[in-house]
């Protein structure tokens, strides 16, 4: 099990088994959620997700048209996770929440054609989507 959580550490989201997938995205949404070039989550089967303390919800409608929930603790802010439309029944969990250095490597990188062009996601084994 991997534990993930907000800064203030109220609001922990517990993962069970391995990841489906672990992606970095590179569209402006995720670049404002996270003030930063781009976002890194894992994501789980909604069934291997449990919340523990409170959060509160946003919607969006992404480029695509689909809807996004994003869950924030109510305390300190942090977006821990969020559900997308665009793969049902999979619950994303920002990769950072962890703070584990030793969290696996992202395979797919997507958005790259809004990727800051001084970012380069390595490895052979990484899909790069535009």
């Amino acid at each position: 099990m991997r534990t993930a959580s907000c800064r203030c550490g109220q609001l922990k989201i517990h993962c069970v088994g391995d990841p489906v997938r672990i992606s970095v995205c590179h569209c402006l949404a995720c670049q404002q959620r996270t003030g930063s070039a781009f976002s890194v989550q894992a994501r789980w089967p909604d069934a291997q997700v449990t919340i523990d303390g409170e959060w509160c919800a946003w919607d969006r409608i992404a480029e695509r048209g689909n809807r996004s929930t994003y869950r924030f603790c109510p305390v300190c802010g942090s977006t821990v996770a969020y559900a997308g439309e665009g793969m049902p029944g999979l619950t994303a969990v920002a990769v950072g929440a962890f703070a584990d250095p030793d969290f696996p490597a992202p395979k797919v990188s997507v958005y790259e054609e809004r990727r800051h062009r001084w970012t380069q996601i390595l490895g052979d084994d990484v899909e790069h989507i535009d």
